[in-house]
């Protein structure tokens, strides 16, 4: 794997792991006041929100990347 593709991947890891702990963090406050959610909304979200946030940001690093390094 080049450069790019490596970087590009792990920031879209990167990406996809601190959406997705922002998304517990946030979920965990709203399942406190609410007893409508429980532990299963919350990591079911959590997949959710990680496979939706690497489908995006895997089409956007590698052009920021690729601009990066051809500098």
């Amino acid at each position: 794997m080049d450069k790019k593709g490596l970087y590009s991947m792990i920031a879209s890891l990167a990406t996809s792991s601190i959406l997705v702990i922002l998304f517990y963090v946030l979920a965990l406050q709203k399942m406190q006041e609410n007893v409508i959610f429980t532990s299963v909304d919350v990591y079911g979200g959590m997949v959710f929100v990680f496979i939706l946030s690497m489908i995006v940001s895997a089409s956007i690093w590698p052009g920021i990347v690729e601009k990066a390094l051809t500098k």
